[in-house]
């Protein structure tokens, strides 16, 4: 008797609600695919809602993560910016990206892709990386490159990608994605590395000539596309996010929360839902998630100081 009024009682206690942080604004590619994931664990974790912290290239969003309880009813998106190039870029950081943060698993990866002006490409002859390649060594700085601004992601992925194919082309940053990529259609700048769901319409509508993915991979989307790394060994700078809660949460909840986000990840209908996107499902450990994230933090150190760039 006692033990069913105990159940009873309990079965009537309200949970409370998980708040996911993403530290972007509404209607982007991660703020889109936590609110579908938000929406397929609602049956083993209850109620998960989404909380926008917009703001210093998604620092304010972290570091509300980072100081919350660690009891489990916060939790929040780690992404490429936030945990690996942001503590570099920064000259002060509210929190500490390698531990200030338990990891729950990764979610998804987007390919940025190499590009070419399709004309530029047909008048210099270029039609694959190989031929780029050959081009660009043969005519140091005679390419040029643009991006999003000092320390986007298109900057730091030229930056690398000059380093480990031994290179050089000229940097034109623009005031966001969008003109860089306008730049490239006009033929003011020779290539870029844009966002592959980004690029995909330009692809193929043949306006710009895609010569090879960031990922260690190729990608579903474009899989006549060799990756990078199949000339420059274990060259990989793509976008990613994951979900952390802040350090302490316990092991026991850190197991549950993965289990119910790695089976969301890992349903048909998700997978069929992100391609839309371009974004690859990645679900993984917490463990394995972890060294994934320390390995590019410690990647974009030597990037980021490459590039020269810095926001005080």
């Amino acid at each position: 008797m006692c033990l069913c009024s105990f159940q009873s009682a309990h079965a009537q206690t309200p949970v409370k609600p998980i708040r996911l942080i993403v530290p972007y604004a509404a209607g982007g590619p991660i703020d889109v695919t936590a609110r579908a994931l938000a929406v397929r664990v609602k049956d083993s974790l209850g109620t998960v809602i989404i909380e926008n912290r917009p703001g210093a290239g998604g620092n304010i969003g972290a570091d509300t993560v980072a100081k919350a309880t660690p009891d489990g009813t916060v939790i929040g998106i780690a992404a490429t910016a936030t945990h690996a190039v942001n503590p570099w870029l920064y000259s002060r950081m509210p929190y500490n990206a390698a531990t200030d943060f338990a990891p729950i698993t990764q979610m998804l990866r987007v390919p940025n892709v190499l590009v070419m002006n399709a004309d530029t490409a047909k008048r210099l002859h270029i039609a694959t990386l190989q031929d780029f390649l050959r081009y660009a060594r043969a005519n140091p700085g005679k390419l040029n490159y643009g991006s999003g601004g000092n320390g986007s992601a298109g900057h730091l992925a030229g930056e690398l990608f000059k380093t480990r194919a031994g290179i050089f082309a000229v940097h034109i940053p623009y005031n966001g994605g969008n003109p860089a990529q306008l730049a490239l259609l006009a033929g003011h700048v020779d290539f870029n590395f844009d966002n592959l769901a980004t690029a995909a319409p330009n692809i193929k509508s043949g306006k710009l000539l895609a010569l090879a993915v960031t990922t260690p991979t190729r990608s579903a989307a474009l899989p006549e596309v060799p990756a990078i790394a199949e000339n420059l060994k274990d060259f990989s700078v793509d976008t990613w996010w994951g979900l952390v809660a802040p350090a302490g949460t316990p092991a026991s909840v850190i197991q549950r929360l993965n289990q119910a986000f790695v089976q969301a990840l890992n349903a048909p209908e998700t997978k069929t839902r992100f391609a839309s996107l371009m974004a690859e499902p990645v679900p993984s450990t917490p463990s394995a998630f972890g060294q994934f994230m320390a390995s590019e933090l410690s990647k974009y150190e030597s990037v980021v100081k490459a590039s020269g760039a810095r926001v005080d």
